[in-house]
């Protein structure tokens, strides 16, 4: 087991089976030494958590969850990562985040959302996993889920 993985252990993780890509594209391209990874939704055994868009207000799913949400999005990611390289302490910098939020049109806090990814990458990278980041509010995302997050690493 990596050093990557034995840190996502300590943290109480355990690293997905990659999730199949939804349609025409792969979970993960290495060019050089760089992975890029498809858009990442909040699945977890093959389902997604909750759907619908964030915001404040009944029916809709709360800042604080969508931000687990999007922890598990990045969990997919690595998992996507992993699946491209093998080894995940090739990873020497998490080196773009984008985090896109299904949002209510009243809801202004996609940055605070995306942070969930952007902490699970600190947490299981350390300084590797300090990154450049956008945070994007949309209308709809697939399958209706409320964040999705992609990811661009850098490798030795």
């Amino acid at each position: 087991m990596s050093a990557v993985e034995d840190r996502l252990a300590e943290l109480g993780l355990t690293l997905p089976d990659v999730v199949p890509p939804l349609a025409a594209y792969v979970p993960a391209v290495r060019q050089g030494d760089l992975v890029w990874t498809a858009g990442q939704l909040p699945l977890a055994g093959g389902q997604l958590a909750t759907t619908g868009k964030v915001g404040e207000g009944e029916g809709l799913v709360s800042p604080e969850q969508a931000k687990d949400l999007a922890r598990t999005c990045a969990l997919n990611a690595i998992a996507a990562v992993k699946s491209a390289i093998g080894d995940l302490d090739q990873v020497v910098r998490v080196v773009k985040v984008v985090g896109f939020v299904a949002s209510d049109p009243a809801f202004t806090g996609q940055p605070a959302v995306v942070n969930g990814a952007s902490e699970l990458l600190g947490d299981v990278f350390g300084d590797r996993g300090v990154h450049a980041r956008s945070a994007v509010g949309v209308a709809v995302l697939p399958l209706d889920a409320p964040v999705e997050v992609e990811l661009v690493v850098a490798l030795a």
